[in-house]
Parts: C-alpha cells; structure tokens; sequence
C-alpha cells in the first residue's frame, strides 16, 4: 500500500513564516514537519510515498529528494496551484494504486500508520481525534465504527484516513475539495473510523507551532 502526504497548502494562517519556506518544511523540534510523517510511515512498512506540492514545492523536493536516506521511495505530484484535498488525489491517483494513505502535511502527530486498515470496509477509513479548542464543533459524528453527519460523539477529521481509489472513480481534474465527497459516501454507510486519543496538533498558527516546539524540546 502506498501512501499520498498533502503539502501544496499556502499557509495563509502561518504567514510570514511561510513567506519563502513551504509549510511542511517548518521546522519543529529540529526537524521538518513533513519528516515526522516519512519516518512514521516508513515505520509502518510504507515506503512509497506521493507528495503533492503547489506554493514553493521546489524546495520540497530539494530538501527531501527522492527518499532513500528515510528509507522509501518519493514521488512528486506538482500542482500548478493548489487544487485542494480531493483535486490533489485525483491528479495523483495514477501512482496510489486500489487503496492508499493519505496523511495531511501540517499536522503533528504519534498516530501508529500500522494500525490502520489495509482494506476500508467501505470507501474510506478516518482517524478521528478529540476536539481542539480552535474546532470545539468537530467535524463528524462516529457510532460505532461508522462516521455520519448527525449524532454523537462528533469529533474531528485528523488529516489522516486510507482510501478507495473507487471513491474518486470519474472525477475530472480541478480543484475539488474532499468533504462532499465524504458526506456523500457517509450517506450510503460506507465511511468506516476510529478515535484515536494520542497526541495530535494542527499546525494551523505560529503560536501552535512555537508550543509544539518547545514540548518536543522540553522548553514548554
């Protein structure tokens, strides 16, 4: 199974830091953001990755190059501009194959990759996690192992889930944003999750940035 890390956000909320350095390449207890995740997956026996990248992607490839010192094999899906979650999947599908990760870029997390399912039950499997002050709403409500729009406990998408290429069968390239697609397929019961009660962060401001840092530095 092949993994697919989101990197072509601009960053808007992470500006001037992002200014001239793309958001993955923030470094965050003495290493790149997007690093956490290519060791994390490699870990897991994940060694082929696809990375998609927009705004300043050459110095993601230049900084990550083509993965042998982690370990896996990079690929790179370059977008023009960013064209959103599912846009991005769809430009990339040719090289994920059947059934594929696909991790956010800007998050922090100790999630285990090796737990998550080889095959969903259905069209899409999501790591859900407790709701951040900055999201107290959440995003989805998981029963059981199912997740649906309606209902209790309603938690938040993690970034993280394993994905049928059959849930982006027919769709044209653009930009095209993932959770209508979700919501759809949650409809017709075919959207499988879990809680996972770990450490996780949203790396959406400086400040969230800066206290990361200083956990994984023993400064906080």
């Amino acid at each position: 199974m092949k993994a697919m890390i989101l990197a072509a956000g601009r960053g808007e909320r992470m500006r001037p830091l992002t200014d001239h350095c793309p958001k993955p390449l923030l470094q965050v207890g003495g290493k790149a953001l997007i690093e956490y995740h290519i060791e994390a997956l490699a870990g897991a026996g994940i060694t082929g990755i696809v990375i998609n990248h927009a705004w300043l992607g050459a110095q993601i490839e230049t900084a990550l190059g083509d993965g042998q010192r982690y370990g896996v094999q990079l690929e790179y899906s370059p977008e023009p501009a960013a064209l959103e979650t599912a846009g991005g999947i769809v430009q990339a599908l040719p090289r994920l194959g059947e059934t594929f990760v696909v991790v956010n870029a800007d998050i922090w997390c100790d999630y285990p990759f090796a737990r998550l399912p080889e095959e969903p039950a259905g069209l899409a499997h999501l790591v859900m996690v407790d709701n951040p002050a900055h999201h107290r709403q959440g995003d989805f409500a998981l029963q059981g192992d199912r997740l649906g729009e309606q209902g209790e406990p309603r938690l938040t998408f993690s970034g993280i889930g394993v994905y049928r290429a059959e849930l982006f069968a027919g769709l044209a390239p653009g930009v095209r944003p993932l959770g209508p697609l979700l919501r759809q397929a949650m409809q017709a019961g075919k959207v499988s999750g879990e809680h996972y009660r770990g450490q996780w962060w949203d790396i959406g401001t400086p400040q969230r940035l800066a206290q990361l840092n200083a956990q994984l530095t023993g400064d906080g």
